[in-house]
């Protein structure tokens, strides 16, 4: 098993406002160091560090497939980010530029952007394109997770 990736974003904790550092991939689901509480887990992935970072992860993964000169890209992400830091210690968002990424692009058969999949440890099990509202977005995450935690009792 590859090592543990040392790049870190910093996160405001969205209960005590607290500062903290969140590893791009490590195993469970970040808590704030202070109170305790889920933190949203929001990162960018490459090709070198996507496997890493998106498909060892243990929570759900919601992969933004974007680019910067897409207009609802740009429109979708504060939606993604909300979705994230409502469902905070569920799911794990990681952001892919494909202009920058080409490889994952071909890989998913990106033929639009944004393409927003859902990866249950590893794996794809949704996808949609397009731009929608954050309450959308948390609907079709859920339903995934809903789907994921009936399978695991079956």
């Amino acid at each position: 098993m590859p090592s543990p990736t040392i790049k870190a974003r910093t996160i405001t904790c969205p209960t005590c406002g607290r500062a903290n550092k969140i590893p791009v991939a490590a195993e469970g689901a970040p808590r704030c160091g202070n109170c305790k509480s889920p933190l949203p887990w929001i990162v960018d992935a490459d090709e070198n560090e996507f496997a890493e970072v998106a498909e060892e992860a243990t929570p759900l993964v919601v992969v933004d497939l974007w680019a910067t000169w897409c207009g609802p890209c740009r429109m979708v992400s504060p939606a993604l980010e909300q979705v994230a830091t409502e469902l905070a210690g569920k799911v794990k968002l990681v952001k892919v530029d494909i202009d920058r990424n080409p490889h994952l692009a071909q890989r998913f058969e990106v033929q639009a952007v944004p393409t927003l999949l859902i990866l249950d440890k590893g794996e794809p099990v949704a996808r949609r394109a397009g731009a929608a509202p954050a309450g959308t977005l948390r609907s079709w995450v859920e339903q995934v997770a809903a789907g994921r935690r009936d399978s695991e009792r079956g």
